[in-house]
């Protein structure tokens, strides 16, 4: 466990991405020193703003399967937060080696320059998509894994194994958390950014994925960071493992209400028809936050406030919009 960050050295991968750059700032101001490390393939430079006028950040430029570069950025590192990946689950079938590469041999990177390092704790960025299509709803950290869905979940599950064999081999300790969706400040990747780049090309009319009904559990972003941190904070077996996410979950023609009325739009929305927006899209993702909250933790913002949060940042920052292009 570790309980104070002052004066502590801890190393982020994907630091210039969303969730990693707001860890990395939450980190600085808890007193630790951190080194950055991020290729920039979707990181941004302009997250780390804050960060790199700070006496106690260093950033590497480097890829995760640069394990030479990656190891030497470890050096008298007390933790990993390891968060660099590949979280495109639409498009995974289309790249198949991408999610192997990016999320499976990273993650064994990340291991192996821990292991030559001596690097003992690590923080993992999982994802409730490793459940598939649950049997169980609200979905368990202990539910019973069934078929993979998508190539994104099941890389990132390999990744876990792989942690969990490390841990139980090397001595080392481990918080795997898998996350619902994702959302607030920074956001650059999702279904919020992809209806406001609809609506701003043509505000009467949105096409949706999927029949609206697809119902999915969100949590705001500094939620989530609290949720890692208390974590790390209270749970010290070999390998932890905890859901973070709300308590409840929205359709999707709820986040397109949502959004569309805080836009002031009554646009003309177009179902594509299925259950699925796509295939290894999930119909369902709810997640059971019972152990996570055992520790003391609850979330801030309800699912509809974080999208109110996003969807006004990206009205103020739609430079990302380019960027993502």
């Amino acid at each position: 466990m570790i309980t104070d960050w002052n004066q502590r050295r801890v190393l982020v991968t994907g630091a210039a991405g969303f969730i990693g750059s707001h860890l990395t700032d939450r980190l600085l101001s808890a007193g630790a020193h951190v080194v950055g490390y991020d290729n920039f393939s979707t990181g941004i430079r302009e997250f780390l703003a804050s960060a790199r006028s700070h006496p106690a950040f260093r950033l590497i430029e480097g890829d995760v399967l640069d394990s030479e570069r990656l190891a030497g950025a470890m050096q008298a590192v007390d933790m990993v937060f390891h968060l660099a990946a590949n979280a495109d689950v639409r498009h995974g079938l289309e790249h198949p080696r991408q999610d192997l590469e990016q999320n499976t041999i990273a993650t064994f990177s990340v291991l192996e320059a821990m292991r030559t390092t001596a690097v003992k704790n690590l923080a993992f960025a999982s994802t409730g998509s490793i459940y598939g299509e649950a049997t169980v709803v609200p979905t368990p950290e202990d539910a019973p894994f069934p078929l993979q869905t998508s190539l994104y979940g099941a890389s990132k599950l390999a990744a876990e194994g792989m942690i969990a064999a490390y841990c139980e081999g090397y001595g080392m300790r481990s918080w795997i958390f898998r996350f619902v969706s994702i959302l607030g400040e920074r956001y650059t990747h999702g279904h919020v950014l992809d209806f406001y780049n609809k609506l701003l090309a043509d505000p009467s009319r949105l096409h949706v994925l999927g029949d609206g009904h697809q119902r999915k559990s969100y949590l705001y972003v500094q939620d989530c960071i609290d949720g890692m941190l208390c974590a790390i904070g209270r749970a010290g077996d070999r390998v932890n493992v905890f859901n973070l996410g709300t308590d409840h979950c929205c359709e999707v023609s709820d986040s397109v209400r949502s959004i569309t009325a805080y836009l002031r739009l009554a646009p003309v929305v177009d179902y594509a028809g299925g259950e699925r927006g796509w295939i290894g899209d999930n119909p369902l993702i709810w997640l059971d936050t019972r152990r996570i909250r055992a520790l003391g933790w609850t979330p801030t913002l309800t699912i509809e406030q974080s999208l109110i949060r996003t969807i006004a940042w990206l009205v103020e920052n739609r430079w990302v919009l380019a960027l993502r292009a």
